[in-house]
């Protein structure tokens, strides 16, 4: 959704007291670690909205031949779920922009990362927010990158 649409579902969820949950990734070549991840995203609030990276902001975080599925195509599989209420795709490396905009009430992060190891610009609109961080694992033996390589191999 535009990030104004989601301004105003955001609003609507707040007045009836409903708590969103934000996150954020690539998303590419989706895979059961991604779908355990954002069920269990979403088992932290009433609403889920997922920012998915821009193809663009993908190669210049995973190199040349990212994203593998362009970035409506990852949308589009992503808000098909029934756990997810809401898409964003942002077009800069960092979350921060999106954060600011839509105000989540819980930011879910990958358990790779901790307070001290995430974005820090995100975190400090995070935390500038009053909004909650949780991080969640993952599920071990899935990633995009591991797909990859066995499907070269």
């Amino acid at each position: 959704m535009p990030i104004e649409e989601a301004k105003l579902w955001r609003s609507g969820l707040k007045q009836k007291g409903k708590k969103l949950v934000m996150t954020n990734g690539c998303f590419d070549i989706l895979h059961r670690g991604h779908i355990t991840y954002m069920m269990k995203a979403r088992e932290l609030g009433d609403a889920l909205i997922i920012a998915i990276n821009s193809d663009r902001s993908v190669r210049e975080l995973k190199g040349i031949g990212r994203p593998v599925i362009n970035q409506n195509d990852r949308a589009f599989i992503i808000a098909s779920l029934l756990f997810v209420d809401g898409i964003i795709i942002f077009d800069t490396q960092k979350c921060d922009g999106i954060i600011s905009e839509i105000q989540p009430d819980i930011y879910a992060k990958g358990a790779d990362y901790n307070l001290q190891t995430m974005e820090q610009s995100e975190r400090a609109v995070l935390e500038k927010i009053g909004c909650k961080i949780e991080f969640i694992s993952f599920v071990d033996g899935y990633s995009t990158t591991s797909i990859l390589k066995k499907i070269s191999n």
